[in-house]
């Protein structure tokens, strides 16, 4: 099984990260997609995150009707902070049988070589990623810093969505709409729990 791996604090999960998995879902001939919802990651210490089981639910409820997608709580039921390297090797345990495809931006591919123990990650999975704007870097400079990475990307074509998870906190607290930018139910959940104000 091609299982995809799509990891974030996904405060909140918004339409942008659905239209990233489906696109790399049919692209990479994904048969499932697990969405790691990141307790404690080590890069937003400093940054305040909405509590777990909010981010959690908001998760629960806009996967509520893909059956290809599922939670996985491998960053949940283990003690932060939480390192990539970690989470794949984990997951590679979970599922001896699959082939992980870790799905990221471009501007993570970029910045890979500064991430935790990365060989150690790229060990585990192939990366499924997609490209952005600004998110300049040379493969071959990279191949040279984590040898055996060009032969575990494959890129993702898709159109890019003008919707960001802070953007979206920053017009709840402003008291705008975010209509068209998250599914009902997790705007439901975002004013009904009263996050980002």
């Amino acid at each position: 099984m091609r299982l995809g791996v799509f990891g974030g604090t996904f405060d909140p999960p918004h339409y942008g990260h659905l239209h990233l998995v489906r696109a790399a879902q049919t692209q990479l001939a994904l048969d499932k997609v697990l969405w790691v919802v990141t307790a404690d990651p080590p890069h937003k210490q400093s940054s305040p995150l909405s509590p777990l089981a909010d981010r959690l639910a908001m998760v629960e409820a806009i996967i509520a009707d893909q059956p290809a997608y599922e939670i996985s709580r491998v960053d949940i039921d283990r003690p932060g902070p939480h390192w990539a390297a970690d989470t794949v090797r984990l997951l590679s345990g979970q599922h001896p049988a699959d082939q992980l495809i870790y799905l990221m931006g471009g501007d993570s591919l970029r910045d890979l070589p500064t991430w935790g123990r990365p060989l150690e990650f790229l060990a585990h999975c192939a990366l499924g990623v997609l490209r952005r704007p600004g998110d300049a870097f040379d493969l071959s400079t990279l191949e040279a810093q984590l040898p055996g990475l060009t032969a575990k990307v494959q890129f993702v074509e898709a159109e890019l969505q003008p919707v960001a998870s802070h953007l979206i906190r920053r017009r709840v607290q402003a008291g705008e709409s975010v209509t068209g930018l998250v599914p009902p139910a997790v705007a439901k959940i975002i004013f009904k729990r009263q996050l980002y104000r």
